[in-house]
């Protein structure tokens, strides 16, 4: 693909970014910058949650990951069904009745101030690196297919997407992400959708031919049934309900949007349509994999060794002009969706539940030049750790996502757990040391899992499993409520 098209396509999606934020930013006050004065439309926040939830992780990792795991992938999608119903039906009424801004403030209330520090510095450190493996995806596929022909460094190409993203959040913070998002999650369904389009054409196939395709496609099974697999049913059904819980209802990135509606009604039916629509979006993407194994077959094209790479060398060298121009858009689209929330979230998170600001009063300029030192020092936190993971990786990015919310989303569903589900009060000098044992306990047995329990391989129920200690350690610091008083 021609460095100038490529050039002009990504200007020509920045400058609608841009427009979007300059409306959207002209009368911003704290307000919207927190929860976009309680005005955002339920139909665009369940859209842009697509964008949010796929990111570039899906748009690349997903199809190539087919080819090893198939259509696997879908038994965890399913279960995040029983998972949104669970936001929709307790956590989400929670936090409206309590009227958040930031989710954590539930622990400090129902607590103390260590519980509510602790929820939030886990959430920091997830998506911190949740965002960094995403945004990693999709520069990584820019810097080999683009930015290298140019001989520009990763390190500069990821600098400038994140002063982009910059740029835009700076000011409006959820009152403009709200419409960026929805914006976003239109270019990444029309990407993975003209892809599969593009690929019908070139097989020379109608909608039947697509369908027929992807059914006797080797790589097609959706259910497994080995219990000692990392793959089982269960092991993935149980696991995508708990991961959309923590990484959904638990995750001030994702809360923060739906908190920004006009009322609970709107929020749970946002939250609702979101998890029937992703489902099938998501089956779209494993088609998609499908496909792009049968025609990387019928040009007999020698698989590149890193899955993540399948799609990109497809779209940029083998499916013509109009495929590189839809992928390059997906792929823009999935690296700014991943990253541009997390800064405003992550500033919004530490700001209320680390610094202790009251959001419902009126941001002081003090408070407004904090609030910007910290914005771009999450900015600059993720180049950090995307750079590092750059240096190191050298696994299934989608794999490494997952995992790595085992370890740090675990304890945010124990002390959550047990916050909802017992009347009891902690300890508060106790909760963090308490809630840093699990995530170390969880590796060892990992660790050692496959030879302990007769070749049994621990898959995602590690989130499950790092959760049930974290609430277990949490009960023995724990006194009945009318015995211990709780110290902020």
């Amino acid at each position: 693909m021609s460095g100038i098209v490529f050039l002009v396509v990504l200007l020509a999606y920045f400058a609608m970014l841009f427009t979007i934020s300059w409306f959207t930013s002209r009368k911003a006050n704290d307000n919207a910058y927190y929860l976009g004065n309680k005005a955002s439309p339920w139909y665009a926040v369940a859209f842009g949650l697509i964008g949010d939830s796929l990111s570039g992780v899906t748009f690349v990792s997903v199809p190539g990951n087919v080819a090893t795991a198939q259509f696997g992938y879908m038994q965890m999608v399913f279960g995040y069904l029983l998972g949104y119903l669970v936001i929709a039906q307790v956590l989400l009424p929670l936090y409206y009745k309590m009227n958040l801004t930031s989710i954590y403030t539930y622990l400090g209330q129902r607590f103390g101030k260590s519980a509510q520090v602790t929820g939030s510095l886990y959430f920091v450190l997830s998506r911190l690196i949740g965002a960094a493996f995403r945004l990693y995806v999709s520069a990584t596929v820019l810097q080999l297919f683009i930015f290298d022909q140019w001989n520009i460094p990763f390190e500069i190409t990821v600098s400038v997407v994140i002063i982009l993203i910059l740029l835009y959040t700076y000011k409006g913070g959820i009152k403009t992400l709200v419409w960026t998002d929805t914006l976003q999650s239109s270019f990444l369904l029309a990407g993975v959708l003209l892809s599969i389009l593009v690929i019908a054409q070139a097989m020379h196939l109608n909608v039947g031919g697509i369908v027929q395709t992807v059914r006797d496609s080797p790589y097609s099974q959706i259910f497994f049934w080995d219990a000692k697999a990392p793959n089982y049913f269960f092991k993935q059904f149980i696991s995508g309900a708990l991961i959309a819980i923590v990484m959904t209802g638990l995750d001030q990135n994702m809360m923060q949007k739906n908190l920004s509606m006009r009322s609970l009604p709107d929020a749970k039916k946002n939250i609702m349509w979101f998890s029937v629509v992703l489902i099938f979006i998501n089956l779209f993407f494993v088609a998609l994999g499908a496909l792009l194994y049968a025609y990387a077959q019928s040009i007999s094209l020698e698989l590149p060794t890193r899955a993540d790479h399948l799609f990109p060398i497809l779209a940029l060298d083998h499916l013509g002009t109009f495929a590189a121009i839809v992928f390059i858009l997906g792929i823009a689209a999935a690296t700014f969706s991943s990253a541009d929330s997390v800064l405003t979230t992550l500033t919004t998170s530490f700001c209320i539940d680390v610094l202790g600001w009251d959001t419902t009063q009126t941001e002081t300029a003090h408070h407004k030049r904090t609030r910007h030192i910290v914005h771009i020092g999450f900015a600059a936190a993720l180049l950090l750790v995307i750079v590092l993971f750059n240096a190191i990786n050298n696994d299934s990015v989608i794999n490494q996502v997952f995992v790595a919310a085992g370890y740090t989303y675990g304890p945010l569903l124990g002390l959550f757990a047990f916050g909802i589900g017992s009347k009891r009060l902690l300890r508060n000098a106790w909760v963090l040391p308490v809630c840093l044992v699990p995530p170390v306990l969880c590796y060892y047995i990992n660790s050692h899992a496959a030879a302990w329990f007769n070749g049994y391989q621990i898959g995602y129920e590690l989130l499950l499993m790092n959760g049930i200690l974290t609430y277990l350690g949490l009960l023995l610091i724990s006194k009945p409520a009318n015995t211990l008083a709780v110290k902020m």
